[in-house]
């Protein structure tokens, strides 16, 4: 189980560079939806690129 996590965590590395696109889009349509600060914009677009990073890396681990 713990390897399986610290590969996890190894693979999400390189698919931060596939994954950096999606947050910046999701925290500039959430910022002109909600009128979000830039603080939130940056809060929520580094979120949703380490959560898509680590769906990306589990995803490919697992399958």
């Amino acid at each position: 189980m713990l390897p399986d996590i610290v590969f996890i965590f190894v693979m999400s590395v390189p698919m931060i560079m596939f994954s950096v696109f999606p947050g910046i889009k999701l925290g500039e349509y959430l910022q002109k939806k909600y009128n979000l600060q830039e603080k939130e914009k940056r809060i929520v677009s580094i979120a949703t690129t380490l959560i898509f990073a680590m769906t990306l890396s589990s995803l490919l681990h697992f399958l």
